[in-house]
């Protein structure tokens, strides 16, 4: 039976994972062994349900999920957008809340009006490169960067970037300003498609607790 399968969950570290169990807590899945900080353990389980938890770097979690190590994930809007894999998004959680956006000196915003061949730092290519050659029809290069991708035009390495906005108080601090939204983001359950199809009432009736607890949350 199918029930006796554990379904996976991949979570993204950090605060994500916190808020995500703080979520499932308030549906009736706990998992107390991941609130032992002093753990060492990797995947972690609850038998009653048979349910499994692991944590994972950001971008790996679409992995683990389009290959099946994971039935499920979650992860931010930005991850699933950059790393595109086979997977189903079939839920926003709603917290997480930012923006995408384009950022620069305000002497760029003209560069971006004109469709001006400029260079474009962002630690998210991918996004940044659909969102101008595909949204804006604009040729751009684009310059991957790890650390903070601020310093790109404050060093002259590129006209513009393209990363999350959560405040805008970095960006102001150092002279820069959002010049364009790409996208809005938050953070999403993300399904692989084979266990859609395997455990398919498990995962819907799943899903639907989890929307009816946000729906509730929002009167």
């Amino acid at each position: 039976m199918s029930d006796e399968r554990y379904l996976t969950f991949a979570l993204g570290k950090g605060r994500l994972a916190n808020k995500t169990l703080e979520l499932f807590e308030q549906i009736g899945i706990h998992c107390e062994e991941m609130k032992d900080k002093s753990s060492r353990k990797l995947i972690f389980q609850n038998d009653e349900l048979k349910l499994r938890f692991f944590l994972a770097k950001g971008p790996d979690v679409p992995t683990y999920v389009e290959y099946g190590a994971a039935d499920i994930g979650v992860v931010g809007r930005d991850t699933i957008l950059e790393e595109n894999r086979n997977v189903y998004e079939v839920l926003d959680l709603g917290f997480g809340k930012c923006t995408m956006c384009v950022c620069g000196p305000a002497s760029a915003r003209e560069l971006l009006q004109h469709h001006e061949r400029i260079r474009v730092a962002s630690k998210y290519p991918e996004i940044a490169k659909d969102y101008f050659y595909n949204k804006k029809h604009q040729t751009v290069d684009i310059i991957k960067l790890n650390g903070s991708v601020e310093l790109g035009p404050l060093v002259e390495l590129s006209d513009v970037i393209v990363d999350i906005v959560e405040t805008g108080s970095t960006l102001r601090e150092n002279g820069l300003e959002v010049l364009e939204e790409v996208c809005p983001l938050s953070a999403r359950m993300i399904v692989n498609p084979v266990s859609m199809q395997m455990e398919t009432d498990r995962i819907k009736s799943l899903v639907n607790k989890i929307r009816a607890k946000l729906e509730e949350k929002k009167q």
